[in-house]
């Protein structure tokens, strides 16, 4: 299988999703606070909404490929199992181990990522109120997090909250052992150790997640230094892609403030055409207090050194990349912070110029309105009340439903990886 990323923007021909199964179901109040979700969902209206979402992909002849799918047949190579029986369950007891090296390889990935209860778990003795053995991965659905595509190679993650560690370890067996992809090279990986360098736990393990990171260009990265990517993971980042002889020059390095409304890059900015991006204006545009400072770091550069700059915007253009800046929730302030707390600037881009977003965020979608773009409900798209050839892109905005999923807390942009995308 071929992936190559070297744009948020290029037609898209193979993406990577993962429907919300009973992980979802399976939260109880009690669990959400770990489990970084604001609400219990419900399932079946979250399913039917991400189902319209992948029939609009395949309508446009994207490949989409499911995770625990992969993790299933990736689960069938014999080393892949050994191996994350090994890093995941060493904890637990013996009979349970034993348990799960007999399960089937499709078995075995739905108790990994529906988790498993108690009463399902022979030899799991847990305390009497404890509901689950192996705790269920209802983040699993937003699939930007786990891995980074990144040109032709891939970059794993290091998951900041310990409920997402088993979801980046996943992404690992797919990307080591599934057949398709196991020879797709790796660019990074913040959990193993470079050289000398110890492995740092605690406050200084390195934490990096796929949201932070955004491919603009084949010569620019952007990361975002976020409540969940840390500068240990950055510098790693940098070293790693400083030692390749192909890849970026640049990585532009976003300081977000640390709260949960700006948890990753993703979520305050997203390229939605060759020359455009959805932005939260406080932290982008003006001189104000939220300003978010952004340094370059040259990775051919001798040291590494990050080097302050104007602002994100400024430093793309003096890279060669123009992006016109289009205000998430329009001009009024308070419709900016309402929207891009509902992933209003958390666009995902089918081809340079046709993206999708959740229909909730009608101001967002107005103000794209005034920017060109046609704005058409994913219904009119699926019953061909509005055609569309992304080889022959015009500018349009396709509203998905979004009740329940978006109170998952995370956009369109989120729920998808791109594997391959034209340049």
């Amino acid at each position: 299988m071929t992936i190559h990323v070297t744009s948020e923007v290029g037609r898209l021909r193979r993406v990577l999703v993962h429907e919300p199964g009973p992980e979802v179901d399976r939260m109880v109040p009690a669990m959400m606070e770990d489990l970084l979700f604001d609400d219990i969902l419900f399932g079946d209206r979250a399913r039917e909404e991400h189902r319209r979402f992948k029939r609009l992909l395949q309508l446009f002849g994207i490949e989409v490929l499911d995770t625990a799918a992969l993790l299933a047949e990736a689960l069938a190579e014999g080393d892949a199992r050994d191996w994350l029986l090994d890093v995941l369950l060493e904890d637990l007891p013996l009979a349970l181990r034993r348990h799960l090296a007999t399960l089937a390889p499709a078995e075995l990935a739905g108790a990994l990522v529906h988790g498993l209860r108690r009463e399902e778990a022979p030899g799991f003795p847990g305390a009497g109120d404890e509901l689950f053995a192996i705790l269920p991965l209802p983040n699993l659905c937003f699939q930007r997090d786990p891995q980074v595509v990144l040109g032709d190679g891939v970059v794993f993650s290091a998951m900041a909250a310990p409920a997402r560690w088993r979801e980046a370890l996943l992404a690992r067996a797919i990307f080591r052992h599934h057949p398709a992809l196991r020879d797709v090279p790796v660019l990074c990986d913040p959990l193993r150790p470079e050289g000398d360098r110890a492995l740092f736990l605690g406050l200084h393990r390195p934490r990096l997640e796929g949201g932070d990171v955004l491919v603009l260009s084949p010569d620019v990265v952007a990361v975002g230094r976020s409540e969940r990517t840390n500068a240990r993971a950055i510098q790693c980042l940098a070293r790693s892609l400083a030692a390749r002889e192909e890849g970026p020059r640049w990585l532009l390095v976003v300081e977000l403030p640390r709260t949960r409304a700006f948890m990753h890059l993703d979520t305050v900015i997203t390229p939605v055409d060759r020359d455009a991006c959805l932005v939260y204006p406080p932290l982008f545009l003006g001189e104000g207090p939220a300003r978010a400072a952004t340094w370059e770091i040259d990775l051919r550069g001798e040291d590494l050194e990050p080097r302050p700059t104007e602002g994100l915007l400024e430093a793309l253009r003096t890279h060669g990349v123009e992006l016109e800046p289009i205000p998430c929730g329009g001009d009024d302030s308070l419709l900016q912070q309402r929207e891009q707390w509902t992933d209003g600037a958390n666009a995902f881009a089918l081809a340079p110029g046709v993206i999708t977003l959740y229909e909730r965020n009608t101001a967002t979608a107005d103000t794209l309105a005034r920017h060109g773009f046609t704005v058409v409900g994913v219904e009119d798209v699926l019953l061909g009340r509005h055609e569309l050839d992304l080889d022959a892109p015009r500018r349009t905005c396709i509203l998905l439903s979004s009740h329940e999923i978006s109170r998952a807390r995370g956009g369109p942009h989120c729920l998808t990886h791109p594997l391959t995308r034209d340049d």
